[in-house]
């Protein structure tokens, strides 16, 4: 009896371990904590200005519902013509086309599961959603692999996703999932107007042949090798929301380390490389209080870009048209702390702006507190970013028609670029530094440190930040936040 209750208990357990390992044309499926995964093989065509590529996309049903199936973003194709969605403001057309308008795209080739080809459409807005037919239904907690074949055709642009004289920006370049929230996948449009994406992290292995006469600078840790007129690189990167690389011929390099993370610097103009390197490694030290940089590299690298800089996960990008050192030191500490502020700790950039790049801002400024070396102070910076904000919303204001400082609107509701640069970039960083002035420096660093851990590789709201201070803290902020958010503060002198 004893031996027959052992057998059934045995197949019991081999029948539980089975259907929980049961997953839809799987193959390796979602490896650490049932995280989505990409796997990448591209071909980059010099001539044709073509990224050719085969997408492995592993997809966890991290809902709660049951879904039968997925959409992912093409942002590719807000640079076609004709796309609804602009990728840059008017201002700024001919800084971002210098040899005239140009045009690029995004085409899905095929889509299949195993040896079946599954259903697709592109829909959303704008042609800007991919949305793939499973088949069957896909329940919590199980997960399902399929395969993109797909070709981005590149624009002659000075953006995240283009080439340019100096450099071949390939970020945003392959459909990547939407997120799942509130009964659906959301689907917003690409904008001129700040960072207009919203990812969950994943994990990545990316393998891309090129020109032997490029270099590569990329998210993750590299491998290359080298075949008759083309190189082979492969890289990895785990738990990062997106993944992103520039090619140039004319990128020198810098090499150091900080405690473990391997820092690669690529430049062509900038006359003060070591001294870039040296700044990439102040602010790792400066970090670390809140929470260490989770990734074995670090990658800085100079771009045509028609923006200050860009940050990606492992990787951003700095503009080589910055006009001063000044200039270009404060954009590489902005966009390093973002690898703090949106890339570990997520957001939704295109409905909280602020919540990243407020933080973002607000950190950059305590930085040269740290390193007094460069000449100026958060007090400095804050008493001139106020003097600033209030200018803004006093002509603002007599311009726009009921004009409203609240930050809790998506870009598509900003009627200019600069009236979102003020109330996210500026008046994020200036409620930070008016907590900050409040709670006091200590009690700051406790309560970004707290929102640090619990929210690092998920994504965070402005009301799981309020809460996160308000634990941290040990004091009751929500008027304090509330007023900023609606924009009935009234502001004092910092």
């Amino acid at each position: 009896m004893k031996k027959k209750r052992l057998f059934i208990g045995i197949v019991v357990v081999v029948c539980v371990i089975a259907l929980c390992a049961f997953v839809l044309c799987s193959n390796n499926l979602a490896t650490e904590e049932n995280y989505c995964y990409y796997k990448q093989e591209l071909f980059f065509n010099e001539q044709e200005h073509l990224l050719d590529g085969k997408q492995t996309v592993g997809f966890f049903n991290y809902t709660d519902v049951v879904l039968t199936q997925v959409c992912l973003h093409l942002y590719p194709n807000a640079f076609r013509e004709g796309a609804k969605a602009k990728v840059v403001s008017l201002a700024n057309q001919n800084k971002a086309y210098p040899n005239g308008l140009s045009y690029g795209n995004i085409a899905i080739e095929s889509v299949s599961c195993g040896e079946n080809y599954l259903t697709y459409e592109i829909g959303g807005e704008d042609e800007n959603i991919l949305i793939i037919e499973f088949g069957k239904e896909l329940f919590p907690d199980e997960s399902i692999e399929f395969e993109i074949g797909f070709s981005v055709s590149l624009a002659n642009v000075n953006h995240r996703l283009g080439y340019g004289e100096n450099t071949i920006n390939l970020c945003n370049y392959y459909p990547i999932l939407c997120v799942y929230e509130n009964g659906g996948f959301v689907t917003d449009l690409y904008h001129s107007n700040g960072d207009p994406f919203y990812s969950k992290v994943a994990n990545y292995e990316v393998e891309i042949t090129y020109p032997s006469e490029y270099i590569l600078a990329s998210t993750g840790r590299q491998s290359t090798e080298q075949s008759n007129a083309n190189k082979t690189t492969k890289m990895t990167a785990n738990k990062i929301r997106d993944f992103a690389m520039v090619l140039s011929r004319k990128f020198n390099n810098r090499s150091d380390s900080f405690e473990g993370v391997q820092i690669n610097y690529f430049y062509y103009g900038d006359k003060s490389a070591d001294l870039t390197v040296e700044t990439i490694k102040q602010v790792l030290a400066m970090n670390k209080k809140y929470g260490s940089y989770p990734y074995e590299t670090l990658t800085v690298c100079e771009a045509n870009f028609v923006h200050g800089g860009m940050e990606y996960p492992g990787l951003v990008l700095i503009a080589d048209n910055l006009s001063d050192r000044d200039t270009y030191v404060n954009v590489v500490v902005h966009e390093l702390c973002h690898q703090w502020w949106y890339g570990v700790v997520g957001n939704n950039q295109y409905a909280y702006g602020f919540l990243d790049e407020g933080l973002t801002d607000f950190n950059t400024a305590l930085f040269y507190d740290e390193y007094p070396e460069y000449g100026w102070s958060s007090k400095e910076i804050f008493a001139n970013a106020q003097k600033s904000y209030n200018n803004f919303v006093k002509i603002f204001g007599d311009v726009v028609t009921d004009f409203k400082t609240d930050m809790l609107k998506p870009l598509n509701k900003y009627t200019t670029e600069n009236e979102y640069v003020y109330l996210s970039y500026v008046k994020g960083m200036l409620m930070f530094a008016s907590l900050n002035d409040m709670l006091g420096e200590a009690k700051m660093t406790k309560c970004l440190k707290y929102y640090y851990n619990q929210y690092a590789f998920k994504e965070a709201t402005p009301n799981d930040m309020v809460i996160a201070f308000c634990k941290a803290s040990g004091k009751n902020l929500t008027s304090f936040f509330e007023s900023w958010f609606n924009g009935s503060v009234v502001m004092g002198e910092f």
